[in-house]
């Protein structure tokens, strides 16, 4: 029986690993690096064991250290999570080795589908469905357009698309340098890439006595960067052939590497509804909640009992409802998917969804790790109310500090292509993103009323409020792309806001506004932070769907000349590491517009910079291996 546990890992999933053990009356044990000291998993811990050090090649991606660590606090279990060292088989063999249980499959099973060109060897073998390789040196314009990926790890790391024949040698060396850094493994391979095909994978779970379950379909075809960001059980849409031919090719994957613990099988399926192996995850993975949801399940649970010799029952339970689960990103999708840091000040969602989150109020989102903040999670007995039970949560959520993907979220999920399963490919972001990003400005002047009518109220509990008839008050906010100027008085006759006919003042207390628009009352709530201000407000109906919630930066009358920067100059967009600039680029050259000088890595991302216009590039001062705060200066490409 395991009695303390140490999780491997951060955020997100050690939370979610700890809160099943406790649960199961297990003693939990947390690593930190310096960076997360103050992180909520390391504070719901029972005990912590310090891993010296920022980076994950410092800290979590040390297993000597974490095993270490784990003897020192006397566990007698280690659970890798997802990410970092969970498909490591060195690790899980080093776990093993120092006398603790490995909560995962066996090191040689993990070795068996580390490299993906291994793992097809042996699908191949077992008569799973492949999709054939193609040889970079021989290839034609006919083998277009092809994908360039990674032979170990995953997230998206050293996965290039390639349109042109012309590409193929530069994203051969991008991808190969990616991986290396990313994994330790520069090994890439080339297949073809399908327009318009869907990700499905299956949930298996096995024990040491021949069981193994298969848990239904997930849909996880709308993606970023490669990177999953909304996922779904059951995958909606497939014929029962399909679904009957996917269940046993990853049965048969995993009974022929002799699996143990939770794991997914990946494919691919094409429009023709064939489908293909794509990869093993021996872990558990991300969107495991949507399966737990639908079986009624805790996969942890499982895969502790697994861990210790037990045996699952001969069946898993019937499915049941939908699921469906969306991503909170720090990240702001409309600038390139780019991360954002800052102290999250508020996180909070209605009641009826699960919200497995790696942050709690007030904590800080660093550059060093993945830029998810939570994952939201709603079931319902229908795809349809599933849905429209998600997108309400998060439209209704409260989320104030660092720009999130929210918005895009409702968006996605309420969009025909998503809410009605006709465009569920990979390819949805590549038509829609435009569409889905687009600022709405409409309705963002009324935000801007409130917000300054909260501030005259916050002043006036300090005598800065006259009930008497005054001068205009002007406030000025950046929101939506846009700036919005608010003239108004408010005396003992209520207020007069210019621009604003029909809107009366229904109510005033602190944070606290209420409008009268058109008849209508609606309610608006105000959180301050500095110069940024949080606005929420429950959706209005009728016409076009407008954002429910606003962030606006409060503008200064006077704007100060120390903020301008010579034309030309690339500021570092957050902070991060300089891991390459362009070969042969030197000061003086000159350069397209578009053309890519450097990259910067953030949150387990690399960023490009590109010259903005065609130019000479008169200054350089960034260097390899250089880590560089937001604003920095990175290039001047002169006019």
């Amino acid at each position: 029986m395991i009695r303390t546990l140490l999780v491997a890992n951060r955020g997100e999933i050690a939370r979610r690993v700890f809160r099943t053990c406790r649960e199961l009356g297990i003693s939990t044990v947390a690593v930190y690096s310096d960076a997360d000291a103050g992180a909520a998993h390391v504070r719901e811990a029972d005990t912590a064991v310090r891993l010296p050090g920022d980076a994950p090649a410092d800290t979590y991606l040390r297993g000597e250290l974490i095993v270490r660590a784990a003897l020192a606090a006397g566990a007698d279990a280690v659970h890798p999570g997802y990410g970092f060292l969970s498909e490591n088989a060195g690790f899980a063999a080093a776990v093993a080795g120092a006398g603790l249980v490995w909560i995962g499959p066996p090191p040689d099973a993990i070795e068996a589908m580390a490299s993906k060109t291994r793992a097809k060897e042996l699908m191949a073998a077992a008569g799973v469905p492949l999709m054939a390789p193609v040889d970079p040196a021989t290839a034609t314009e006919a083998d277009l357009p092809l994908l360039v990926k990674a032979a170990a790890g995953g997230g998206g790391r050293g996965m290039r698309v390639v349109t042109g024949l012309a590409d193929l040698p530069g994203a051969l060396q991008a991808a190969e340098a990616e991986a290396a850094a990313a994994f330790g493994d520069g090994e890439v391979f080339v297949e073809p890439y399908v327009v318009g095909g869907r990700h499905i994978e299956v949930q298996i779970l096995a024990d040491a006595h021949g069981t193994v379950w298969t848990l239904g379909t997930r849909d996880c075809s709308l993606q970023r960067r490669h990177q999953k960001v909304i996922e779904e059980a059951p995958a909606p849409g497939l014929p029962d052939a399909l679904r009957d031919t996917l269940h046993g090719a990853a049965a048969q994957a995993a009974r022929a590497i002799g699996y143990r613990g939770a794991g997914t099988v990946e494919f691919l399926v094409p429009p023709d509804g064939r489908a293909y192996f794509l990869e093993m995850n021996t872990r558990l993975q991300v969107e495991h909640p949507v399966t737990e949801e639908i079986y009624g399940l805790d996969l942890v649970a499982l895969q502790v009992q697994v861990a210790e010799g037990r045996a699952l029952d001969a069946e898993p339970p019937a499915p049941s409802g939908h699921a469906v689960e969306a991503r909170l990103y720090a990240e702001d999708p409309a600038a390139g998917w780019r991360p954002q840091t800052g102290t999250l000040h508020r996180l909070a969602l209605p009641d009826g969804v699960r919200l497995d989150s790696g942050v709690t109020n007030g904590d800080t989102v660093t550059v060093h790790y993945d830029p998810m903040l939570a994952k939201v999670i709603a079931w319902a007995p229908t795809r349809e109310a599933a849905v429209r039970k998600l997108a309400g949560a998060l439209e209704r959520a409260r989320i104030h500090g660092p720009v999130t993907n929210r918005e895009l979220l409702v968006r996605s999920l309420r969009h025909p292509e998503f809410a009605e399963a006709t465009g569920l490919d990979t390819g949805f972001y590549d038509r829609n993103l435009a569409a889905l990003t687009k600022a709405e400005a409409a309705g963002a002047e009324l935000f801007a009323l409130a917000a300054a009518l909260a501030d005259a109220h916050g002043r006036s509990r300090f005598g800065g409020f006259r009930n008497v008839p005054s001068g205009p008050q002007t406030k000025t906010y950046a929101c939506a792309g846009g700036a919005y100027e608010v003239r108004y008085r408010l005396g003992r006759d209520g207020l007069a806001a210019e621009g604003f006919p029909g809107v009366r003042l229904a109510g005033l207390a602190p944070g606290e506004v209420t409008l009268e628009v058109g008849g209508l009352r609606r309610q608006f709530t105000v959180c301050r932070y500095g110069d940024q201000v949080h606005v929420d407000s429950p959706p209005a109906s009728g016409g076009a769907p407008t954002p429910g919630a606003r962030t606006l930066t409060a503008l200064p009358r006077f704007p100060d000349p120390a903020a301008r920067t010579e034309p030309g100059s690339l500021l570092a967009p957050m902070p991060g590491t300089v891991v390459r600039i362009a070969p042969g680029l030197a000061e003086g050259d000159r350069v397209e517009a578009g053309q890519p000088l450097l990259w910067l890595e953030a949150m387990k991302m690399e960023h490009k910079i590109t010259a903005p216009a065609a130019g000479t590039l008169t200054s350089l001062p960034a260097r390899t291996g250089r880590q560089v705060e937001m604003g920095a200066l990175l290039a001047v490409v002169t006019d």
